[in-house]
């Protein structure tokens, strides 16, 4: 059986009914007791707030770090990656949303975290992602994992739409080594009709964890034909990437495919990918790319000393790199930022499903 523990952030509203109230995201769900708040993972259990996916995944595999899109961490290594369910956001454009919309399983095998840990150092993976849907929803089990895999040395990715309290955010982020923020779009009425979150708190995530963490930090933006890729607004997304976290902030812009309640939106056309990533380099940030087309120019890292092509990827592997151990141009010497730690690794573009053995 799944184990249903405490989970942290809350506060009791009502003795007298058991009502309690979950501060971990914004929404600040209302819940009696055997209510669950708008993610589905956390309820309330006879007047305690429960995580009710603690040891619970959708399923796990082996992929390139620049999958997450993480392009300047571990470049080339492959990442253990798994996903739990539910999310605390309700995106119409959401492309995992067999498993964000779906409710916890009422009951499974938990899998202790350091049950990944493990598998991820015997499948050779330096880094677990924990990704496909919201993992800030699952925080307490999140923090575990995170724990247990330091203990072995491998690091850890967070991949979420940022839609988190205040006070969670230093324990959010001191939980990862790289985390890739989903900016959904620079428009509070985005967030509000398309969504069902709001645009404030995302970017005081990115705030709090560009210059309040250690972790590394990168941001996507799905760009959806009609809604969100108008010049102004991407040229508004990267001026304030810009100003309020730093140009060296990397940007993946990615090609929207229908998929969900947006099965009417047509794909996104590669050329408007490719001016939408000019005009975001036009307001000074340094590192723009593009995702989900083909467009060597648009997945290569540029290095801003020199203007050489530090790494070329094809859809995600990496075909030439120029850069230290260090992660310093060898034309030029100046440094590239990210986490760079030794050669890059030669992982490239393979996906293999993984299955790890229950342990609890």
């Amino acid at each position: 059986m799944a184990r249903e523990i405490v989970a942290r952030y809350w506060q009791p509203t009502s003795a007298e009914t058991g009502e309690l109230v979950c501060t971990l995201c914004p929404h600040h769900c209302r819940m009696l007791p055997s209510e669950t708040g708008r993610c589905g993972a956390r309820g309330n259990a006879a007047g305690r707030l429960a995580l009710l996916t603690w040891g619970l995944s959708s399923g796990f595999c082996i992929d390139p770090v620049e999958k997450k899109p993480l392009y300047h961490f571990l470049p080339g290594s492959p990442t253990l990656s798994f996903g739990g369910f539910g999310c605390n956001l309700a995106c119409a454009c959401c492309q995992n949303w067999q498993i964000s919309r779906a409710p916890a399983p009422a009951a499974g095998d938990a899998l202790a975290p350091e049950a990944i840990a493990a598998a991820a150092l015997r499948e050779g993976c330096r880094s677990v992602a924990i990704t496909y849907n919201e993992p800030l929803i699952a925080l307490e089990y999140a923090t575990a994992v995170a724990a247990a895999c330091r203990a072995r040395g491998v690091r850890t990715v967070g991949v979420s739409a940022g839609f988190l309290g205040a006070a969670a955010r230093p324990e959010f982020f001191a939980a990862f080594d790289a985390v890739n923020i989903d900016l959904k779009a620079f428009s509070d009425a985005f967030y509000r009709r398309w969504c069902g979150g709001r645009l404030r708190p995302v970017l005081d995530t990115l705030r709090h964890g560009v210059h309040e963490s250690a972790a590394w930090i990168e941001v996507t933006t799905l760009v959806i034909p009609g809604l969100n890729d108008g010049d102004a607004e991407i040229a508004e997304l990267a001026r304030w990437i810009a100003a309020e976290l730093s140009p060296d902030v990397p940007l993946h812009l990615s090609a929207f495919h229908p998929d969900h309640e947006m099965r009417h939106i047509p794909p996104t056309p590669p050329a408007a990918l490719r001016r939408a990533r000019a005009v975001a380099r036009a307001e000074g940030l340094r590192f723009v790319y593009t995702g989900n087309i083909d467009d060597p120019e648009g997945e290569t890292t540029f290095c801003p000393g020199c203007g050489a092509a530090a790494i070329r990827r094809d859809r995600y592997e990496i075909s030439a790199h120029a850069l230290d151990a260090r992660g310093h141009c060898l034309g030029c010497g100046a440094a590239i930022p990210g986490v760079f730690d030794g050669p890059p690794g030669n992982w490239g573009r393979r996906r293999r499903t993984v299955t790890i053995p229950r342990s609890i």
